[in-house]
């Protein structure tokens, strides 16, 4: 079994009042130690000592790899790392690109994107049963022409990587189940974690913004993509919170996957 997270934990500068993080960060913490994930994709993570260094320090069994996203001013330090469980994985290669018309250029922006975003990827062998597999997170921008070209150079670097290789993909997707990015990245070998265990898509939404939203503009943003070397076991969206504390404004996503014989 392979246990998998994503959770945009929220930026630590981002002035969240009651819940900023330095209010909401043990409880962030303490939702990726209940799962217990063996690959867990972040977003939003500043690399700094109050959030990148906390998380590094309240998970000491995983190996942390992620990227400065770049692009200027204060939000060049966020990254969309993974970590995995070093228990279960031994790492053979890691890397990273941008979502631009030039991925191999650190902090490139293309397409009106509002950021410079990532994709972080591990290639991991499992110490259990020796097999190899992908793994790759990211977030994309919000601005709309971004998101649907972050989806077509994301698709691109799937294909290089090919049907072949087992591949699991966790991200803030900042879209819409029903838009052009969905189908880009789910039509060439990619099942959607939640839609395989939940068809009629019921209670997967993961953004809420601190329960300030309508229920219209919740959204369902954080995806589980994986290949079909994989059977989904379960999936659930964690809406863990201790009164009006939440340990983000996003909900953390979570699967449990087996290797396919």
């Amino acid at each position: 079994m392979i246990r998998v997270m994503s959770f945009n934990i929220r930026y630590g500068l981002a002035p969240d009042g009651e819940n900023h993080w330095h209010n909401r960060k043990r409880l962030a913490l303490t939702r990726i130690q209940a799962f217990g994930p063996d690959l867990v994709g972040l977003q939003e993570c500043r690399d700094d000592e109050q959030q990148a260094a906390f998380i590094r320090q309240g998970l000491p069994g995983y190996h942390f790899y992620g990227i400065h996203r770049g692009g200027g001013g204060d939000t060049a330090l966020e990254m969309a790392p993974l970590l995995f469980r070093q228990a279960t994985f031994t790492l053979l290669d890691a890397g990273c690109f941008w979502l631009s018309e030039t991925p191999e250029v650190p902090g490139s922006m293309s397409w009106g994107s509002a950021y410079a975003r990532t994709v972080s990827w591990a290639k991991l062998s499992c110490r259990a049963t020796g097999r190899v597999l992908t793994y790759a997170n990211t977030h994309f921008d919000y601005e709309p022409e971004a998101v649907v070209n972050h989806a077509r150079c994301l698709r691109h670097w799937l294909d290089q990587v090919g049907k072949e290789m087992p591949l699991i993909l966790t991200g803030d997707f900042n879209a819409d189940k029903a838009g052009e990015s969905y189908l880009l990245l789910t039509g060439g070998g990619l099942g959607d974690a939640f839609r395989l265990a939940h068809p009629h898509g019921q209670d997967e939404i993961t953004y809420h913004a601190y329960d300030d939203l309508e229920d219209k503009e919740r959204a369902a943003i954080d995806w589980i993509l994986v290949s079909n070397h994989f059977r989904v076991k379960e999936v659930q969206v964690d809406r863990s919170r201790e009164g009006r504390l939440f340990p983000s404004d996003h909900y953390p996503i979570t699967a449990l996957l087996d290797w396919r014989e």
